[in-house]
């Protein structure tokens, strides 16, 4: 450190060109105006520019950057954003929509899987589940899964019992079906995490839980792939 004090000194104002720092053994190079830079704006007197402060740091100082990246897991709605941004939700490949949506319950427990299987109410076998059920008592806290704008809320006439739809933007939505009750409008926008209804039995349903489906350009895909 010496040295380098000593060099910048001796090459004069106009030469200058950094003051390195270390910690950790970590060299920061930080540019320094030049004499003529200085001048331009504003006046500064010889001993202002003819000393240079010494910056130190002890050897166990952290570095730390005050915004974090976006697509960062410190910033989950910042990566979803960033990849809707960069093209459409179909064009997504599964390793960058894993954990991308969070969670719908406080306590996400499987009981129906998206995919063929048979009727629970007919007893039939082929019928196709168009989303992925999770075991929930009636009155349950359901939340979006990621911040959006609700573009339904209301009654499903095909078997989704009051049913909620997320837009997330760049054809991704998420939905809420069998719901006891919801607290959102059409056009309301939502944070993630955000209360948006209560789980219920109403619709096409046995008992109480929550349907959760994904939707990517207007048709269901398996929501597994985004959680």
């Amino acid at each position: 450190m010496r040295q380098l004090a000593e060099m910048a000194s001796a090459g004069g104002a106009g030469q200058k060109a950094g003051v390195a720092l270390a910690a950790a053994g970590l060299v920061l190079t930080v540019t320094v105006p030049t004499a003529a830079a200085e001048r331009a704006a504003a006046p500064a007197s010889t001993a202002d520019t003819a000393q240079q402060p010494a910056i130190t740091a002890s050897g166990d100082s952290v570095v730390e950057f005050a915004k974090a990246a976006v697509g960062s897991s410190a910033d989950p709605d910042g990566q979803l954003k960033h990849l809707l941004a960069a093209e459409s939700a179909g064009g997504i490949t599964a390793g960058e929509s894993h954990h991308v949506l969070g969670a719908a319950l406080d306590s996400m427990v499987p009981s129906s899987p998206y995919g063929y299987r048979v009727s629970p109410i007919s007893g039939e076998a082929g019928e196709f589940h168009r989303g992925q059920d999770f075991a929930a008592q009636c009155g349950t806290a359901v939340k979006a899964a990621a911040g959006g704008t609700v573009t339904f809320a209301g009654w499903h006439p095909y078997g989704g019992g009051n049913r909620v739809v997320v837009d997330h933007g760049n054809g991704l939505e998420t939905t809420y079906n069998h719901l006891s009750s919801f607290s959102v409008q059409v056009g309301q926008k939502v944070d993630r995490g955000a209360s948006i209804a209560l789980s219920g039995t109403s619709g096409a349903s046995t008992g109480c839980h929550l349907h959760f489906e994904v939707m990517v350009n207007g048709e269901v895909v398996d929501p597994n792939g985004w959680l």
